[in-house]
């Protein structure tokens, strides 16, 4: 089978333009990339000034998308979000202003700082990709992709994200500091270009992901991996150390990214070792700890590599198509 486009090169090529703002987090970029390819919406999870923000800003450049930014706070309204209906006085009738949800790429930046009735804004355009206000449903222009961000610290005042939401998200991730090196080049290469922010070349369009995207769908999952990536999930929910495991979601979040990883690698059929590499970000944000665990603040990534671990995966003969 011969996968339609070809996602290695121009994803590489992605990678390689976003490395020029965003250095020392390759592998976070690759998985922000992965879900994008399988058209699934990012959590990212980190302290303040990692790069949050520009990650979505340069994707969004990188691939020729619209682009908007939400900044969530406790007064922000569902109209902020989705838009609404405003009375025109010149023609006495009611006309609709769309938000920022009415992009391709929203940033919804701190969302955990806004209150339940303003996450909930989102919840049907994530899932459906479409918006209904007052009774008129309004599609949203395919790609629609968002990256929500959140600090996990100062917990004061914030609401956290329910898990009905939490599992809306395809991947959560964190980025963490940069090395000593790496943070170095970072303060020479702002000190050459004299100026703050970086110009990006524009590596595809908005069709061009689109085809990208047809393209993973193309990508074979033989039997024997499916039943793989459901014997991980089945593990979570026999967990005596989680309360509440993976749902079905969960394994199609598996399946989304692997062959996306399988495409962005030159693949058109998944390996185990796909589905491996992206079980701890699609299956993470998902499980709830036993109380015990919970208390003593244990990460769900080190019981999903765990479970990883205890689960046979398929011999190579099995897999291709």
């Amino acid at each position: 089978m011969e996968l339609r486009s070809d996602v290695d090169s121009v994803g590489l090529r992605i990678l390689d333009e976003l490395e020029r703002a965003i250095l020392g987090k390759r592998d976070a970029l690759e998985l922000i990339l992965l879900a994008l390819l399988a058209n699934g919406h990012v959590l990212i999870e980190d302290l303040p000034g990692v790069g949050k923000t520009l990650i979505a800003r340069s994707f969004a450049q990188v691939c020729s998308m619209e682009f908007a930014r939400v900044q969530f706070t406790p007064d922000l309204m569902p109209a902020d979000v989705t838009g609404g209906s405003v009375y025109d006085q010149r023609t006495a009738s009611f006309a609709f202003i769309p938000g920022p949800v009415f992009t391709n790429i929203l940033l919804a930046d701190e969302i955990n700082r806004a209150p339940a009735k303003t996450q909930a804004a989102l919840l049907e355009a994530m899932e459906e990709r479409q918006v209904t206000l007052e009774g008129e449903t309004r599609p949203l222009a395919p790609p629609f992709l968002v990256f929500a961000t959140q600090n996990p610290i100062e917990y004061e005042g914030t609401y956290p994200l329910p898990e009905a939401q939490l599992d809306r998200f395809l991947v959560r991730i964190s980025l963490g500091y940069l090395d000593a090196a790496e943070e170095r080049e970072l303060l020479l290469a702002r000190a050459r270009r004299q100026r703050e922010l970086v110009e990006l070349d524009p590596i595809c369009d908005r069709e061009t992901l689109l085809d990208l995207q047809a393209t993973v769908e193309q990508v074979h999952l033989s039997q024997s991996v499916a039943d793989y990536a459901v014997s991980i999930v089945h593990a979570t929910r026999e967990s005596p150390q989680l309360s509440v495991g993976a749902s079905p979601r969960g394994s199609l979040a598996l399946m989304k990214l692997a062959r996306a990883r399988a495409a962005l690698h030159g693949r058109d059929f998944v390996k185990p070792d796909d589905v491996k590499q992206v079980a701890v970000p699609a299956l993470g944000h998902r499980l709830t700890l036993s109380p015990e665990l919970w208390v003593q603040r244990t990460d769900p990534a080190e019981l999903v590599d765990s479970i990883v671990a205890t689960v046979a995966a398929p011999v190579a003969d099995e897999i291709e198509p």
